[in-house]
């Protein structure tokens, strides 16, 4: 309604089984990224390096197949990684991921496999950690995106500008009691001249503009 666009993130097994979400999700003109194979394909620090390759691998191929584009960016289940991750990913063509949640901007970092990208994607402010684990309101949700929008451009008054994501799970923010005041609170973010919306690969390629 804004004419935001967004960074979906995608296991390769849900492209394969309703193709039309990503008929809807590409002609939208949002982004698809990869989110392992299946929720089930989580790596862990002992996953042998070959095995989370090939779980890395099976996910951007079977998307490519389902999308027509290799994906750019990859986030974790659970956000979970091995020592072995990040390279691998660099290996495999990702240019950046979402795992690590330790700033407001992006940072770029070689890794033995080449160079990434880390755009952080926050945790403490997902519908998921405030709304289902925390057990606040979507008031409260609502209130604590205000909050963090109001602070980071007061910083980027004087630091430059600041990224503040927007961590939705649709089966929580996409409930009829809770859609109606994030929508307004879309809107409302909306109608600032000095914040815009962006996908994931937008943010990546607005900060390698500027390295």
């Amino acid at each position: 309604k804004v004419g935001t666009k967004v960074s979906v993130a995608t296991n390769s097994v849900i492209a394969e089984r309703y193709p039309e979400l990503i008929k809807d999700i590409m002609a939208g003109g949002h982004e698809i990224i990869a989110h392992s194979t299946d929720m089930n394909g989580t790596i862990a620090s002992g996953m042998v390096e070959a095995d989370e390759r090939a779980l890395i691998e099976a996910s951007l191929d079977d998307l490519e197949k389902a999308t027509g584009n290799r994906p750019r960016g990859w986030l974790s289940i659970a956000r979970s990684q091995s020592f072995n991750t990040a390279k691998l990913l660099a290996e495999a063509g990702i240019e950046y991921m979402c795992d690590w949640v330790n700033d407001e901007l992006p940072y770029t970092f070689q890794t033995d496999g080449g160079e990434l990208t880390n755009v952080p994607l926050n945790h403490e402010l997902s519908d998921r950690q405030i709304i289902n684990v925390q057990q606040q309101s979507v008031d409260s949700y609502a209130r604590s995106i205000r909050d963090a929008a109001d602070w980071l451009l007061t910083e980027a008054e004087s630091n430059g500008g600041r990224m503040l994501p927007m961590h939705l799970t649709p089966y929580i923010m996409g409930l009829p009691y809770r859609i109606s005041l994030f929508e307004n609170l879309i809107a409302d973010l909306a109608e600032h001249d000095d914040i815009g919306y962006a996908r994931g690969d937008m943010i990546l390629d607005s900060w390698k503009a500027q390295l």
